[in-house]
């Protein structure tokens, strides 16, 4: 069994502190969730005519506060997966396993950090703290303690945590989070998110099946993760008449993009080996919210300029 123990030996001892810390909080995940936060407040200021500089105080302050906020998040989820984490061979080197960081050292950074966060944010705007603290609740507690162990919709579940992003930077600049365009970026991600993890699930599939986590693929097997995946996908291609009052060429490239994944999916699950068509289906995933996000963030920059 593995030992938590709080005694560091010196085999254990990390090389690099900072490498420690990056892979407690997730460094990975917290840079992807920026992306989406800057996408969220810039598409609110071109909507609402506000200037970048009149807002630069919130700006700088919601991307340090939910950088820590996600972190939290991540150091929480860390803690809590450690057992499981230790028998996934692509997690089972975090420092949360091995030792390095123990359950009281990693909670009391996980705390001060999520606390941090959350002031910051609140500075920033009331809302996005709000909404700051919904997603480090609804990542730690309904996903991460309740559903990831024990149903097949824990995706479903995580998704809402991981579509918190782009609202909390709109309410830093604006509190109206019910926007048509707010609601845009929370679906986007939402769906977004289902058929990436689909293809996470897939890929690691025997990992998850050895950690006894119930993915879709490992329950209900490829096929139907293939039929839902699709599904998702004709949702998100749906999905694109929310950006058209927007920007029309926004809403073009979402639904262009979506068609390509769908096309890719049907084409590379009938062609291809499983485990690489799940690879490209993942690639595909991170190359379209990357270049859609941007498109989003260098319009709405870039329009008023013009």
């Amino acid at each position: 069994m593995q030992n938590y123990s709080n005694t560091i030996s010196i085999e254990r001892m990390p090389t690099s502190v900072t490498k420690v810390l990056f892979e407690t909080i997730k460094i990975g995940i917290i840079k992807s969730n920026l992306i989406a936060i800057i996408a969220g407040f810039s598409m609110a200021m071109f909507v609402h005519g506000i200037s970048f500089f009149d807002k630069i105080g919130n700006i700088l302050l919601t991307l340090i506060g939910s950088a820590l906020v996600i972190g939290a998040a991540g150091i929480f989820n860390n803690l809590y997966d450690r057992d499981i984490d230790s028998i996934m061979e692509r997690t089972k080197n975090r420092p949360t396993v091995s030792g390095i960081v123990d359950v009281r050292s990693g909670l009391f950074m996980g705390i001060w950090i999520a606390f941090g966060g959350l002031i910051a944010l609140f500075i920033a705007s009331p809302l996005s703290a709000c909404l700051g603290f919904l997603g480090i609740f609804l990542y730690v507690v309904p996903y991460t303690m309740w559903t990831k162990r024990r149903t097949i919709y824990n995706t479903e579940v995580g998704s809402l945590s991981g579509a918190m992003p782009p609202l909390i930077g709109w309410a830093a600049i604006s509190p109206d989070v019910l926007h048509p365009g707010a609601i845009a970026l929370f679906l986007l991600m939402v769906i977004w998110q289902m058929p990436h993890f689909y293809a996470i699930g897939i890929r690691r599939m025997e990992e998850y099946r050895a950690a006894n986590i119930p993915m879709l693929p490992v329950v209900k097997g490829i096929r139907r993760t293939y039929l839902q995946m699709n599904v998702y996908l004709v949702a998100l291609f749906l999905c694109s008449i929310l950006f058209w009052s927007f920007n029309p060429y926004i809403a073009v490239a979402n639904a262009l993009l979506s068609l390509g994944w769908l096309i890719l999916s049907i084409n590379g699950y009938r062609r291809k080996q499983e485990d690489k068509w799940a690879r490209s289906m993942f690639i595909f995933s991170l190359n379209h919210i990357t270049v859609l996000l941007l498109m989003i963030v260098a319009y709405s920059i870039g329009a008023p300029l013009l």
